[in-house]
């Protein structure tokens, strides 16, 4: 059965065939070949991956990233940033990284945080003169400290898979994360000087007071959900379903700019990228029983041992 899910699998990647087909087909090929199982395993073992609580915290964080962006809380976060560092050579590169990294912290999502603030920034910092490829790779890179900054969406489904505290976790993610985000500024400031870039970076920026007046409401949403989790008042599932609500109240109370009106749109891509994520995660599960109940774990194992 091994050789039938490595070929397989192999196989459909070359092939160009999507993560989750490729692992969903690659692990009924394996059930085929091993002849002992039945197909009834694949539903059975799918719907046990996705069947836990704390994976509800994904779609709740995702549905939070897509308020926020409409909501415009995602818009004054970039001008908050802009205030505070635009005025240097390479400050707006430098407000990409910090507003993603802002914004991550409440998304959890690399792929919402892309979406909300790559649409600002990344034409924003064409029109100052940045290369777009360059542009592109930076808001790319910047995007990847949802992964890091808690609360993570990858952070949750380790702590699902391993049993581990999701809490802990998030506070293991965050020094990284800062880390992470302080070596890409230093960075893409180094780059803009070497290249004569972002000269132009400090046009048309708001002062620090005003923008951090207009973004006070936006930096809630951070401050309850990690304040929540740390403190112990809710937990990271809990955080997710308090994160909709108060992005809820900014961007139709305070702001004014989420109308009822926008929330179809928004849950239809709520929907495609959970969708996306949860089909992944059931059939990684089927995958790794398939591997499990083969014993190549253990045989990987034994074979270690022997080399070391």
């Amino acid at each position: 059965m091994n050789t039938a899910l490595g070929l397989s699998l192999g196989i459909l990647f070359v092939l160009g065939v999507p993560i989750a087909v490729a692992i969903g087909l690659a692990s009924v090929i394996g059930i085929e070949a091993h002849g002992r199982l039945p197909l009834l395993l694949v539903a059975q073992r799918m719907f046990t991956g996705i069947d836990s609580f704390p994976l509800m915290a994904i779609p709740l964080f995702i549905l939070a990233g897509n308020l926020m962006s409409a909501g415009g809380i995602s818009h004054r976060l970039v001008e908050l940033a802009k205030s505070v560092v635009g005025g240097i050579q390479g400050g707006l590169a430098c407000s990409c990284v910090l507003t993603c990294m802002m914004f991550a912290s409440v998304s959890g999502s690399s792929v919402a945080t892309t979406f909300a603030i790559g649409a600002i920034l990344i034409p924003a910092m064409v029109k100052h003169g940045y290369p777009k490829p360059m542009a592109a790779s930076i808001q790319a890179s910047s995007a990847e400290l949802g992964v890091l900054i808690p609360p993570s969406i990858p952070l949750i489904l380790y702590g699902v898979s391993t049993d581990t505290s999701i809490g802990k976790l998030f506070i293991a993610g965050l020094g990284p994360g800062l880390l992470v985000a302080t070596s890409l500024i230093v960075l893409v400031l180094v780059l803009c000087r070497l290249r004569g870039i972002g000269l132009q970076d400090g046009e048309d920026r708001s002062t620090i007071p005003g923008a951090a007046k207009a973004a006070l409401p936006a930096l809630l949403v951070p401050f309850v959900i990690l304040g929540g989790i740390y403190s112990g008042v809710f937990t990271p599932t809990e955080a997710s379903a308090a994160a909709v609500a108060v992005a809820l109240l900014i961007g139709m109370g305070i702001y004014r700019e989420l109308k009822f009106n926008h929330l179809p749109e928004i849950f239809k891509q709520t929907i495609i990228s959970t969708s996306a994520i949860m089909i992944i995660i059931a059939a990684a599960s089927l995958f790794s029983f398939l591997i499990t109940r083969s014993g190549l774990p253990n045989e990987i194992a034994a074979w270690f041992k022997d080399v070391i």
